[in-house]
């Protein structure tokens, strides 16, 4: 019999691929951008911010014990290009979360979503509630959710081309470009491919493994991505530390592995956490979406793995776009086969998810306002502290933070005020080392009031924090501004013996 017989007949170009939906969903990603944009002229510093700021301005590196320099850098260039804006600063997050509001309705129509599910995706990304609350603060996790919405979509997009006959491995090309991208922004991408890899070899498509520019692809990330591993590498790997670190804070992040599971569907917003379940459910179950299962499956291992190490409630926000996107198309395919005259109806669940988004982005402003100290009025008190020292003092004087978060808040003043150079033992500041042997004084700055409360009675009463009073003769309390700044002098010991005992993650 003729083998053209029993060939499978091929898939006509492009089966389902619809136009996309372009002024809809620009329309919802620009009024995002507005949103976050307006954001960003009020409050301060966040605490993680601050330090992206701190560290790609005064201590540029190819690496960081608790990230890659991405976002560092970045910060450090907006600064750069406006100084103190903090507008400005903040314009490369607010663009990011835009694109991966259209990101989702691309997916959407990736997967062969028509005009409305293209929208609804993008209002599902846009009614995000984690997006909603980082989604102007340049931090490494505000722009980890567009890579890996990218990642996604380059995958879906492979994917359907193979199944057409017509592949283009050039797109893998890409994917390994940005995934060395992601790779210096946030090391969480090795956990997703880790979990793609284990989910192809469990499901398909097993192709991908066999393509020569897949491992092109590979290698073009392990390229870009070198300077950060090889950093990690000459420091013992302390990113691997931060995992106990990540694990220990959980009970104050997220109530422990219970609420870290509730959380990681919920800050998919409203609407998204729904239509993420039902994306999962269909990516399992439906045969159209069969060839994308091993989406689903490396979302339910990055899930379980996630709670299981008790990890951050948000590490699985950039799967909630392709996931939500597979069950938007199936919620089309049900209304393909039965229309319904209460279609508008769709639009509801959106109502309560923007009013949630909406809380969240109000909870930014109050958060920085509040909550979070004021970095400028902290950098202040601590020029004021250290100018009524005598000049011959002020000459062997260090400022020392009790957290990257207090000497970050300082730092970023050193140019409005006269002060010297910052030091603190904690996190990524270790890493930076000790002051110079010839410093036998520090300014302490502590853990503002409202941030660590229960003990500042404690160091009050102690005559200052243990810290200090293990490694100095005298330490008084100078200032209890924004923050408690201690004066401390006699110094017990050099640097070198002194900074390994203090230095902690």
């Amino acid at each position: 019999m003729d083998s053209a017989v029993l060939a499978p007949p091929r898939p006509p170009a492009q089966p389902w691929l619809r136009p996309l939906a372009k002024w809809p969903v620009l329309t919802i990603a620009g009024l995002v951008a507005v949103a976050h944009l307006v954001l960003s002229a009020f409050g301060g510093f966040w605490i993680d911010e601050v330090y992206m700021l701190a560290a790609g301005k005064y201590h540029p590196d190819w690496g960081y014990v608790d990230q890659p320099p991405v976002a560092p850098l970045l910060a450090a260039a907006m600064d750069w290009i406006a100084p103190g804006s903090v507008v400005v600063l903040r314009l490369p997050a607010v663009l990011a979360t835009a694109a991966a509001v259209v990101m989702f309705a691309v997916l959407a129509r990736e997967f062969g979503g028509d005009r409305r599910a293209q929208v609804l995706a993008a209002g599902a990304g846009a009614t995000g509630l984690w997006s909603g609350f980082v989604g102007h603060w340049v931090t490494p996790y505000t722009f980890e959710p567009l890579q890996w919405l990218v990642l996604s979509w380059l995958l879906v997009r492979w994917v359907r081309l193979h199944r057409q006959g017509t592949p283009d491995d050039r797109l893998l090309l890409v994917f390994g470009v940005v995934l060395g991208i992601a790779a210096q922004t946030k090391v969480q991408v090795a956990l997703l491919c880790l979990a793609l890899l284990v989910a192809v070899l469990l499901v398909g498509p097993r192709d991908i493994l066999r393509r020569p520019l897949f491992w092109a692809g590979v290698g073009i990330a392990l390229v870009i991505a070198a300077p950060t591993i090889l950093w990690q590498a000459r420091h013992g790997w302390p990113q691997l530390q931060m995992g106990a670190v990540v694990a220990a804070e959980s009970p104050v992040m997220s109530e422990g592995r219970s609420g870290t599971a509730l959380m990681l569907v919920l800050f998919a917003g409203g609407a998204g956490a729904a239509l993420f379940l039902i994306g999962l459910w269909k990516l399992l179950r439906s045969a159209e979406l069969r060839p994308y299962r091993f989406l689903a499956v490396a979302t339910i291992l990055l899930y379980v793995f996630i709670v299981a190490t008790a990890g951050r409630p948000y590490y699985l926000a950039g799967m909630h776009g392709v996931v939500i996107a597979a069950g938007l198309l199936a919620l089309q395919r049900r209304r393909e086969a039965k229309p319904s005259r209460w279609g508008w109806t769709a639009w509801l669940p959106y109502l309560a998810s923007v009013a949630m988004a909406g809380q969240m982005m109000l909870a930014t402003t109050q958060l920085t306002s509040f909550a979070v100290p004021d970095s400028d009025a902290v950098a202040r008190e601590t020029a004021a502290a250290f100018a009524a020292l005598p000049p011959e003092q002020r000459e062997r004087t260090a400022v020392l933070g009790d957290s990257y978060i207090a000497a970050s808040m300082v730092e970023v003043g050193r140019e409005r005020y006269d002060l010297p150079e910052v030091f603190s033992p904690h996190r990524g500041y270790g890493y930076f080392g000790p002051p110079g042997e010839q410093v036998d004084t520090v300014l302490y700055i502590g853990h503002p009031p409202e941030m660590r409360a229960e003990d500042i009675a404690a160091e009050a009463s102690a005559q200052g924090p243990a810290e200090l009073r293990q490694h100095f003769t005298d330490v008084e309390q100078v200032s209890n501004g924004e923050a408690p700044i201690w004066l401390a002098t006699g110094r017990i010991g050099t640097w070198s013996e002194i900074w390994p005992q203090v230095q902690s993650l």
